[in-house]
């Protein structure tokens, strides 16, 4: 717990240089902060800037959406943004929230609040306060309860957060046990925050999310959803993943990660698959190149083993497998994903993924054929970069030798798909009749065999490659007559 401020000295302090700067480039990116502060002075009320943009303007790291507290209520704020914002919205009023856009920034406008949790409920009870150090207390890290007034640019900071922000430690403005008791969503936070900004948790923060995990329960599905993705998306995943394993929150939502730790990997080059897993996130991490966070295959990666724990078996030589654990894998990544409300096309893309991943595993002997290169790409669509980058990621033995086979076994995979794709359209695999040449071939209307005969002639695609018109014509015949259409 930060000690409260006994002066209002320590209250409110002028900018420093270093802070002055940062809020310089601030307000040189919007100075929409400063014209929206006088227009609020103008009618009698406070504006401060706040929470992340205060502390990703001291980080170097804003963008251009800026929040903003003040002693207005939500009807005073519209007045005030009437005539000057480009749009306004009020999705957030429930919670004293106004939107507003202006020269291209987002603004979000909140009332001084003290929200709380009844300790029952899964959402916040919003009751709306008269003070800045009342909301900054209520906020959820000391690096989040700063503020900066417009437009004169007074820094308020009661509770050290300027020091926490230097030392990338994660505290709370009051005790953890108070902090996560209103919102027990702050200890996910905290750990979206270890993998987003690479800070640490203070010991006693990380005692509270350990002492209580199980509070995690009373939030909402979308809610914990919401903090879990971005976790997954941040500079270091790793490194926020472990931290809910090792303070029980994963397996409140997602407790087939720490099941991991169960299965011993089949190739003895790993402690667990849970040590594996963490290694295959952090390599498909490594491999997303410049575009960027994907999280389909971030997620992919972390799900792509958990059905070793329900698959695993050891024969008499003592020798472990895991036989068929895509399958199940993607059975209960999809079981997952549901429960925690993820749209069904992120989900079937995860899923298929990790259905997939296990598919190159055999190439290096051999028993590809042509066909079987086409099934590969077919089965895998949109999704093959991705599954290029998976099954790479997953390649985590400390072998080197067996480790440059297999990367070399996926480097003659990709250039022989490479190779076909020149000679056919393997990114769009259709029979070579489409459905008004079967209908007219074998004089048949619209309805189930169109279906049948167009998925007969697309494995022929598959198995032979591209038919010329009079091949593709007479293998249709030879079906219809096999079939007894004809």
């Amino acid at each position: 717990m930060s000690e409260s401020p006994n002066a209002a000295a320590t209250e409110r302090r002028h900018l420093t240089a270093a802070q002055r700067n940062a809020v310089a480039e601030l307000l040189r990116v919007s100075p929409v902060a400063d014209e929206l502060g006088r227009r609020f002075a103008k009618a009698g009320h406070e504006l401060h800037l706040v929470g992340g943009s205060v502390r990703d303007a001291l980080l170097g790291r804003l963008g251009d959406d800026l929040d903003f507290a003040t002693d207005a209520r939500p009807d005073d704020t519209l007045r005030v943004l009437k005539g000057w914002a480009e749009a306004t919205w009020e999705t957030g009023r429930d919670f004293g929230t106004i939107g507003a856009q202006r020269h291209g920034i987002r603004l979000e406008i909140t009332t001084f609040r003290a929200e709380a949790y009844d300790g029952v409920t899964r959402n916040p009870v919003v009751q709306y306060g008269d003070s800045l150090l009342d909301d900054l207390r209520r906020r959820d890290f000391t690096v989040n309860a700063m503020a900066v007034s417009v437009p004169d640019h007074v820094f308020t900071d009661p509770y050290g957060g300027l020091d926490d922000l230097a030392a990338r430690r994660i505290r709370t403005p009051s005790t953890p046990q108070e902090s996560f008791g209103d919102d027990p969503l702050r200890m996910l936070r905290a750990a979206r925050f270890v993998a987003q900004l690479r800070f640490a948790v203070d010991p006693d923060v990380r005692a509270a999310m350990d002492a209580m995990a199980t509070d995690l329960d009373r939030i909402t599905a979308e809610r914990i959803r919401d903090e879990f993705t971005k976790l997954l998306c941040g500079a270091d995943p790793v490194a926020g993943l472990r931290l809910l394993v090792d303070t029980g929150l994963a397996q409140r939502f997602l407790p087939e990660l720490p099941a991991l730790k169960l299965a011993i990997d089949e190739h003895a080059q790993h402690k667990d698959v849970y040590e594996h897993t963490l290694t295959v996130v952090s390599n498909a991490v490594r491999l997303e190149g410049a575009e960027g966070p994907d999280f389909i295959l971030r997620l992919a990666a972390l799900m792509h083993d958990i059905g070793k724990p329900a698959t695993k078996a050891v024969d008499q030589a003592g020798r472990v497998s895991f036989h068929h654990h895509e399958v199940v894998g993607a059975r209960m990544t999809k079981h997952r994903m549901k429960e925690l409300r993820y749209p069904k096309d992120v989900t079937s893309e995860v899923v298929k993924l990790v259905a997939l991943h296990l598919r190159f595993y055999g190439y290096g002997r051999g028993e590809w054929t042509d066909s079987a290169v086409r099934r590969y790409v077919a089965d895998a669509g949109d999704l093959l970069s991705r599954l290029h980058k998976l099954t790479r990621s997953d390649c985590t033995t400390r072998n080197r030798r067996k480790a440059a086979q297999l990367a070399s076994d996926y480097d003659a995979l990709e250039e022989r798909i490479d190779r076909i794709a020149a000679e056919e359209d393997l990114a769009r695999v259709r029979p070579d009749l489409d459905g008004n040449a079967i209908m007219e071939l074998l004089g048949v209307p619209p309805g189930p065999i169109v279906g049948r005969a167009w998925r007969h002639l697309k494995e022929l695609r598959l198995e032979r490659g591209p038919l010329d018109r009079d091949e593709a014509e007479a293998e249709l015949r030879r079906w219809a007559r096999d079939e007894g259409v004809i």
